[in-house]
């Protein structure tokens, strides 16, 4: 299959000129709460994103919508909560992207921190793939891709996107 690389880019600049609003208008959020994702292990996926990742764990309550399951978060930074689910007796099978699911999960973090961070995964023996110099993209003991980020909020590569 041959893909059209030139028409892509050019559908990319229409979708910018008629959506991309000189003015931008406030947006009717207040922030990101939490983004949910399931955990086969709470415990080990405590230890991954606690100890390796230095999220610190903020709550574990049951989840409302399936009695013992556990709903736990971690701080992410500036208000924000990464959240997970245990579905005990629940085969959910392995992770998989999926159209409409999740590709990955950026999270930025500060120059020495993203370096900090990357010698732990390495000494964790942790599979990464570092990109651009300022991305570090990995799984979390349960396939979900992940990726630290050195640009600041707001930033991808040198370019502001809000």
């Amino acid at each position: 299959m041959t893909i059209d690389y030139a028409a892509i880019e050019a559908r990319r600049a229409e979708l910018r000129r008629e959506h991309v609003l000189p003015h931008r208008p406030s947006s009717s959020a207040r922030g990101l709460h939490h983004v949910a994702l399931l955990s086969s292990d709470v415990e080990r996926t405590i230890t991954f994103y606690q100890d390796l990742l230095e999220f610190p764990l903020t709550e574990i309550i049951e989840n409302r919508d399936y009695k013992g399951s556990s709903h736990f978060f971690f701080d992410i930074g500036n208000g924000n909560l990464l959240a997970f689910f245990d579905f005990p007796g629940l085969d959910l099978g392995p992770y998989q992207e999926v159209l409409g699911g999740l590709h990955h999960i950026a999270i930025s973090v500060d120059p020495a921190t993203w370096e900090r961070l990357r010698g732990k995964l390495e000494m964790a023996g942790v599979p990464h793939q570092i990109e651009s110099g300022a991305s570090i993209y990995f799984k979390d003991p349960d396939g979900a891709r992940l990726e630290l980020l050195a640009d600041h909020l707001g930033e991808m590569y040198g370019s502001r996107v809000l």
